[in-house]
């Protein structure tokens, strides 16, 4: 089994906007994520760890201005933590292993997937191709992807 971690020299690899999101809780501006308008079939990992978080399967366009989810594809590399800043609550989730700050989840996703939206900062994921999975060694989560294009 993987062991994942937060990785000291991903953290120095990190662009100053992934550094902000991932490290001290910031927010990438709305519609400027790279990974927003991605339909390709893959995997989102954290940029940190490597932990596998979601699957382009059950990526969907929320119109929020960051990419949406309906569920993780590992809930235990996900955890949800009570967020009062900006004057109200939320639930923030952040990778277990690699403590990277991912986004938050709300109770307005599609109601026939399970009725949840993570809405996850592009600097805080990076993608991994379907045909690149089994080679960086997510190939147990291939069949968890699809073609969405």
């Amino acid at each position: 089994m993987t062991k994942y971690h937060k990785d000291p020299d991903a953290i120095a690899a990190l662009s100053p906007e992934e550094y902000h999101v991932t490290q001290n809780a910031g927010t990438e501006r709305p519609g400027t994520g790279p990974l927003l308008g991605n339909k390709e079939p893959g995997l989102y990992v954290d940029i940190v760890s490597g932990e596998p978080l979601f699957a382009s399967s059950d990526k969907y366009e929320s119109g929020c201005g960051w990419p949406s989810f309906t569920k993780p594809i590992e809930p235990e590399f996900m955890q949800e933590l009570q967020d009062q800043t900006l004057g109200m609550v939320r639930t923030e989730v952040r990778s277990t292993h690699g403590d990277s700050h991912l986004g938050h989840v709300f109770p307005d996703g599609p109601a026939d997937r399970g009725g949840l939206r993570y809405c996850i900062n592009s600097a805080s994921l990076r993608f991994i191709h379907r045909d690149d999975m089994a080679a960086e060694g997510y190939e147990k989560y291939i069949d968890q992807v699809e073609d969405l294009t």
